[in-house]
């Protein structure tokens, strides 16, 4: 057996003699898996660890707020990031789908968000106050378009490469793979004897070449010639909305879900109002998401490749149960201490990570191939609109205080387990539930 097939086996589970298919692939992409998986793996570690030394949540935050830039300013990192990364895809997907070759999208997409890393680094040796915020909002848009394109081009890829079992195992474990990287990262931010923004603007380099080594590596990846029909039409792309009422519910799954997403800043918020100087540093939120991934993701993602409606179903479970905990350790005088919303955050952070894992799987998996693309750039449309209506939602609980924006996220994510637990089983394993596929 060759070094590669051993890593292929080791990472995904697959043994030689237990007589599982590659099922989704063509007679040439089977032979060509296990490469083709350990590039995948090599790739996604290399950009999920630049995604961590990039975060806009907390590192450019953190980065614009030395620079004196304006909190209006800071606040659109994220909006612009969010939904600068979703809403072009159903423009974008005809376009992609129609290339006979991916994979360079996906590559380029790289080189996109590498030079969106490069342009923070200037920006921070350069640039001060307003300036600085302005520019820095233009870069983080440019790393958001070339994500979008990731994103749309990716799942295509992925289901064209790698078979149905095995794409959560590879995605899983390239994130806890990053996961340490980023742990790395952080307790240099919080024990290293370096001036903090040195290790940031550092941070921003790093992730930067990490980019383009990405590109390089994806570059190689084998992928069959196989040029789709890809239709420009917008509306016959949201036509799939009405066609297809499995992928409508998914996204209102995914919707309800994305609370996982956008609650963490109101417990930072618990912690601060209740004196926590030690949790509101920098390195000590970026460890505990790192952590949170490294111990994470590949469970979530061999889970998700028998099952990924139940991966989001507990998810979103856990990730109700967890902002309950938050509020209600605050409630009991405890957000003072060092543990209370550190452990708060942590398993939401770990339930955030289940929803990327099963949202990513359920929705290769769901899409017939030739309409994978279609599917995930009408998804992530959709998904941009709603984390902009969610944020509002979120801004408006918070009127009443951190507690009601986290109990409003807590049963958002409640019902969107409701709704994951109806969802259909596209996968072979098990569920705790079960529906017929549309």
């Amino acid at each position: 057996m060759t070094a590669v097939n051993a890593m292929f086996e080791r990472l995904s589970g697959v043994q030689g003699g237990d007589g599982r298919e590659a099922e989704g692939l063509s007679a040439a992409a089977k032979a060509q898996e296990p490469g083709n998986f350990l590039r995948h793996f090599a790739a996604l570690s290399m950009t999920k660890s630049a995604d961590g030394l990039f975060d806009p949540k907390l590192v450019l935050s953190w980065l614009l707020s030395h620079l004196g830039t304006p909190a209006a300013l800071i606040g659109l990192l994220v909006p612009i990031r969010e939904a600068g990364a979703l809403l072009p895809q159903l423009f974008t997907a005809p376009h992609i789908h129609a290339l006979p070759v991916r994979k360079w999208a996906w590559a380029l997409a790289c080189l996109g968000q590498g030079l969106a890393a490069l342009l923070l680094v200037l920006i921070g040796l350069n640039m001060q106050g307003a300036t600085a915020g302005v520019a820095a909002c233009g870069a983080v848009a440019l790393l958001a378009v070339s994500r979008s394109v990731a994103s749309v081009s990716y799942k295509d890829i992925l289901g064209k490469t790698i078979a149905k079992t095995r794409r959560g195992a590879v995605t899983g474990s390239a994130a806890s793979a990053s996961a340490l990287v980023v742990v790395i990262f952080a307790l240099l931010l919080i024990f290293a004897p370096v001036d903090r923004f040195v290790l940031v603007i550092g941070a921003l380099g790093v992730a930067a070449v990490l980019w383009g080594a990405a590109f390089l590596t994806f570059s190689t990846l084998r992928e069959d010639r196989d040029p789709g029909a890809g239709d420009p039409r917008i509306l016959s792309q949201l036509r799939l909305l009405r066609d297809k009422p499995m992928l409508r519910r998914f996204i209102y799954a995914r919707g309800l879900l994305t609370g996982t997403a956008l609650a963490p800043p109101y417990l930072i918020v618990l912690g601060a109002q209740a004196g926590n100087g030690t949790f509101k540093a920098l390195g000590a939120s970026v460890l505990a998401s790192a952590v949170a991934s490294f111990l994470s993701s590949y469970v979530w993602g061999r889970l998700a490749d028998r099952s990924s409606k139940t991966v989001l179903m507990l998810s979103g479970l856990f990730g109700a149960a967890a902002l309950v905990l938050g509020v209600v350790l605050d409630l009991m005088g405890l957000s003072s201490t060092l543990w209370a919303i550190p452990v708060s955050l942590f398993l939401l952070m770990i339930c955030y990570h289940g929803v990327r894992q099963g949202r990513s799987t359920y929705l290769v998996d769901l899409a017939p191939s030739e309409q994978r693309t279609a599917y995930t750039a009408v998804a992530n449309t959709v998904i941009g609109v709603i984390l902009l209506g969610s944020g509002a939602i979120g801004a408006v609980a918070s009127l009443i205080g951190p507690h009601g924006a986290l109990l409003c996220f807590a049963g958002l994510a409640l019902a969107g387990a409701g709704v994951a637990s109806r969802l259909s089983e596209v996968e072979t394993g098990f569920s705790l539930f079960s529906m017929e596929r549309d």
